[in-house]
């Protein structure tokens, strides 16, 4: 059973990604060391003793469609309300409707918890804080006003609708429309598919905000229009109203996350009467909406990312409690008079170690972005940190979620045959994490907006100086003369020195209009600088704690990480430079 990591997470906030520092500046207000624990203590228990033991009821069960309404799990809706009863969904909400305004990274420490516990309960809360944000940056002081406080105390739910069955990734194709009303609201026609929580029976009212085409607008991303559209109509006095023009026509039979109701939405289409159209009201400006749907966007990529750091965790944790138990042959040097704990054999032990260093790698990148998020918003060089959040958004949405695949598969391997069966549970942290890599923007887009968007940011100085900040660590570990760190800091040196190559030719790439070649290694490109940044911030990790007297295990995950992993990026940094003929030229093999 899974049992939050409440002491490694506030290590990594406050040691690894930078929180102590923000904290001791004032940046923060009065938060403080006795506040955080408390926080992530009280989200662990919740995750550990109330969130977990209801994941595995949720995938056999999953989310039904009964008589045109969904219904969850069983006892998930009373989880639900557990949850919003301790205030969580406002951790990070404005304050004027009812949050509490603590930073980011408080918010995706505890996301990590909540989604380790069950991916397809946190899905819920995950897009609510997100339309919150949208609404509360984008939308009108009546939106606000109308909307955001029961948001905000998760009374009423969140989604996103953009996919459609001919639109995916290319939301410009959408054929979803809507018409202006004389109040100023509008009528929303279509259909939605892969809508994430769309309907259930959780919450009082669900909100969802739509991507929609007006008669009149542009073709492509220019003519977007966002519209806020409730499940329920609000009444002046705030009270629930009739019901609107929208309804879940079926759920989608899914390899994972079955808990997790994903939605085909119809909009408009007259089944409760009246006259047709979903009525919903403007969120920003007419044909800007892809704009506003963005800062929902960019919201859920940072916490898919973290859907990737929860997933590595529980199945961590599974395998490594499964190897101490199971006996099998001999391990080399073992005394004992039977059979060894499979965790002493070289190979399990190789496995078990990578998944510790990718999933506390994968945590410390996705930190270190909610950190620039942070300080983006609050400290003076704004730009310098909107970049550097920028620059590791695609990061932690794709090192992490891919990083959460890669551990769960070899979660199952550690387990053996065992693991293939469902019963074990190991299965299903596969199957939940595969969909993260693939929604929010698939991790090739991810590799797409790293290379093209995020690199030439400054003129390529971002990334420079963040790697130059890489190479401090490195020449710290060098000169620390710890015992036990054997060679990490020369190949944190080599591993640095190829992330530094590849990202000097990407961007002269780019520079002489070489996009092709550059984009045919975006995706290498994107896992050497996550693999560099996972053996950095473990050694920073071990630098921390180490000036205790302790961080014994933190050296040898470091050095661990560095001498097995960290090889990798020679073959990454060619395939980036080097890669681009042979990919063009077998191509006639696709035709």
């Amino acid at each position: 059973m899974y049992k939050a990591p409440v002491e490694e997470i506030a290590f990594t906030l406050k040691h690894v990604a930078g929180m102590s520092e923000v904290m001791s500046s004032g940046l923060f207000g009065e938060l403080g060391d006795d506040l955080v624990d408390a926080i992530l203590s009280e989200a662990g228990r919740f995750a550990t003793e109330e969130v977990a033991p209801l994941s595995d009821i949720g995938d056999r069960q999953g989310a039904r469609l009964v008589d045109g309404e969904v219904r969850l799990p069983d006892g998930w809706r009373d989880l639900y309300r557990n949850w919003i009863a301790g205030g969580w969904n406002g951790l990070t909400a404005p304050q004027a409707f009812g949050g509490q305004a603590l930073p980011d990274m408080l918010n995706v420490a505890s996301l990590e918890m909540w989604n380790s516990g069950s991916m397809a309960f946190a899905l819920a809360p995950t897009l609510t804080m997100g339309a919150i944000e949208a609404v509360h940056i984008h939308g009108s002081a009546a939106l606000k006003e109308t909307y955001l406080e029961k948001m905000v105390s998760g009374e009423w739910t969140g989604t996103m609708n953009l996919t459609e069955p001919h639109a995916g990734s290319d939301v410009g194709a959408l054929k979803a429309r809507a018409e202006r009303r004389p109040d100023g609201s509008y009528r929303i026609f279509g259909q939605k598919i892969f809508i994430t929580w769309g309907e259930h029976d959780a919450a009082d009212n669900i909100i969802h905000l739509v991507l929609a085409r007006l008669p009149d607008a542009p073709a492509g991303t220019r003519g977007i229009s966002l519209f806020l559209v409730p499940k329920f109509l609000v009444n002046d006095d705030g009270s629930l109203g009739p019901r609107n023009d929208l309804f879940c026509h079926s759920l989608e039979h899914k390899l994972g996350i079955h808990g997790s109701p994903t939605c085909t939405m119809i909009y408009g289409d007259g089944r409760f009467g009246g006259e047709k159209g979903a009525i919903g009201w403007l969120v920003g400006e007419e044909n800007k909406g892809l704009a506003c749907m963005f800062t929902m966007m960019n919201n859920a990529r940072l916490a898919v990312g973290m859907q990737g750091v929860a997933i590595a965790e529980a199945a961590t944790q599974k395998a490594l409690a499964y190897a101490r138990e199971r006996t099998q042959g001999r391990a080399p040097g073992s005394t004992g008079p039977g059979m060894s704990p499979i965790v002493d054999h070289p190979d399990v032990a190789r496995m078990l170690l990578t998944m510790k260093a990718l999933t506390q790698g994968s945590r410390a990148i996705s930190y270190a972005c909610a950190h620039a998020i942070d300080m983006s918003r609050r400290a003076g060089d704004s730009r310098h940190w909107q970049e550097r959040a920028a620059l590791l958004t695609p990061i932690a949405k794709a090192f992490s979620t891919d990083a959460g695949v890669e551990v769960a598969s070899l979660g199952i391997q550690v387990h053996g045959g065992m693991g293939f069966i469902e019963e074990t549970g190991a299965a299903r942290y596969l199957r939940d994490a595969r969909i993260a890599p693939i929604y929010e923007g698939t991790n090739g887009i991810q590799a797409i907006d790293l290379v093209t968007r995020k690199l030439p940011l400054s003129g390529g100085d971002q990334v420079m100086g963040f790697i130059a900040e890489l190479k401090a660590i490195a020449e710290a570990a060098g000169r620390s003369n710890l015992d036990g760190f054997g060679e990490t800091a020369a190949r944190l040196a080599v591993a640095i020195a190829d992330l530094d190559a590849a990202t000097a030719w990407l961007l002269a790439a780019l520079a002489d209009d070489r996009a092709a070649e550059a984009l045919a290694g975006a995706t290498p490109y994107q896992r050497l600088f996550g693999l560099v940044l996972t053996g950095c911030y473990l050694a920073k990790g071990a630098l921390a704690e180490s000036g205790d007297g302790k961080g014994e295990g933190r050296i040898a995950l470091c050095r661990f990480a560095a001498e097995n992993l960290l090889a990798e990026t020679a073959a990454l940094r060619d395939r980036v430079v080097n890669g681009a003929a042979s990919l063009a030229a077998a191509r006639i093999l696709l035709a």
